[in-house]
């Protein structure tokens, strides 16, 4: 990895201090973007820190909708799995028996049962899901439309200008591309998400990585960079973007390139990355996994005012061992997310801050003998049933939206689309999915050509 220095070297030998080291790989997400995002928005309208925002814990692979939403406790054995299920306040309502700390919750969180796009390809339905739109497939993987939090890091800006609009935690990715369709595809790449790590992407559940503030703010130093070291910083970084862009663009980005430095260096930045700021004893609530941390990581985010996060959770492919698996996975889930909802209504925010938790896909109904060798039950791809939960941001809670068949196997009242989830989260952004942005070829594209917001959400 490049390393960018300036200063003089220390006595030893080893080479300039680490408060004049910045990692080339933060620099290259964040100041080689940013200065580019901060010229895209300078005629845009400025937001408030008041404007609300979106949480999205994205469970790549694709949970199972009985084992997580939509439990079948009277199907036959072969469909509704092994772990039963937990009564929640509303009569006749149940969640999986791995999901209790939600179940106490249903008051404050609503359920989306019934959405489907009815493909089982992991790559169109993680399009779909993100976009609103059929669009990309395993055979044809490129981003077609842009993503959702693309959308609004576009319209809506961040909620502090000292931040980014849309962050990646640890980074954002579908189907293991980064950023896969979670990115801005046409909207421009200063509107792809900012990953605040790489190099540890892809952790589980149990993963036992302990995740504290990201490697980039320890290579500023505790005290970050000091102004008077900001102005040697800036030659080398103009001399790395010339090395780079031989057209002369950055000629005209003085101005740009310090507010990114700025954002990058600043104290705001800092302080809403930095978990060491947060009391022990309320972050613990979340859980020590690295799918904890990052989910408590995105209340601050939000709560300092970036206006999109995603909390990447991956790994819900279980086609075998899905009681190790998902037995494993969704209480993680069910600790985080019951923790942020938590969290967020004891500050004040829940009411401005939207939470969505979903996948690609469901999983088959019927559950399976395992892959061949591996003859553990597990389930497959299964985009006909697809539950989501949602809280917060204005939505109505205690809702439980539309049902499925007595198997779980697809609607049985209220279908549903992706894009009305989606029209649901602009309606509440206060952004019209009508409006219009050109794509590759000129031609203008609606955000969504379908879907409505959900009604009893609304």
């Amino acid at each position: 990895m490049l390393t960018l220095q300036t200063g003089r070297a220390e006595p030893s030998g080893l080479g300039p201090t680490r408060r004049a080291a910045l990692k080339a790989g933060f620099l290259g997400m964040a100041g080689l973007g940013l200065p580019e995002y901060l010229r895209a928005r300078q005629d845009l309208p400025a937001t408030g820190s008041g404007e609300k925002s979106v949480i999205l814990i994205w469970l790549d692979g694709g949970p199972s909708q009985l084992e997580t939403y939509d439990p079948k406790p009277d199907a036959p054995v072969e469909y509704r799995g092994p772990f039963g299920v937990a009564k929640t306040r509303i009569p006749g309502v149940h969640l999986s028996a791995l999901m209790p700390e939600t179940a106490k919750r249903l008051d404050k969180v609503s359920l989306i049962r019934s959405i489907h796009h009815d493909t089982g390809d992991h790559f169109a339905a993680g399009h779909w899901m993100t976009t609103g739109r059929f669009g990309s497939t395993a055979m044809s993987q490129p981003q077609k439309y842009p993503s959702v939090g693309s959308y609004i890091a576009r319209l809506k800006g961040p909620n502090n200008p000292y931040l980014p609009a849309y962050v990646g935690l640890p980074a954002a990715e579908t189907i293991y591309l980064f950023p896969g369709y979670m990115g801005a595809a046409y909207l421009g790449g200063q509107f792809n998400p900012f990953d605040v790590d790489r190099e540890r992407k892809y952790l589980g559940a149990t993963d036992t990585t302990r995740v504290r503030s990201p490697k980039w703010l320890s290579s500023l130093g505790t005290g970050g960079v000091a102004v008077a070291d900001r102005a040697p910083l800036l030659k080398q970084f103009d001399r790395v973007r010339r090395d780079l862009d031989q057209s002369g663009v950055m000629d005209s980005m003085d101005q740009f390139q310090r507010q990114a430095t700025d954002l990058i260096l600043g104290s705001a930045a800092r302080e809403a990355f930095d978990l060491d700021k947060e009391d022990t004893r309320a972050a613990d609530r979340y859980g020590l996994s690295p799918w904890g941390r990052y989910t408590l990581m995105a209340r601050r985010l939000v709560e300092a005012g970036v206006t999109f996060v995603t909390v990447d959770m991956p790994h819900w492919d279980d086609h075998s061992g899905i009681e190790k698996g998902h037995g494993a996975k969704v209480p993680v889930v069910d600790r985080a997310v019951s923790a942020l909802v938590d969290d967020l209504a004891d500050r004040g925010l829940l009411n401005r801050v939207m939470v969505v938790v979903m996948g690609e896909f469901g999983r088959t109904p019927r559950i399976n003998t395992g892959q061949p060798g591996i003859p553990i039950p597990g389930r497959d791809h299964w985009g006909n049933a697809i539950s989501v939960m949602v809280a917060g941001g204005g939505l109505a809670p205690g809702v439980v939206v539309g049902r499925t068949n007595d198997k779980a196997e697809r609607p049985a009242d209220q279908p549903l689309k992706p894009a009305d989830l989606l029209a649901t989260v602009y309606h509440q952004l206060g952004i019209d999915p009508r409006q219009t942005f050109k794509d590759h070829t000129g031609r203008p594209v609606p955000i969504l050509d379908e879907g409505k917001p959900i009604a009893e959400l609304v």
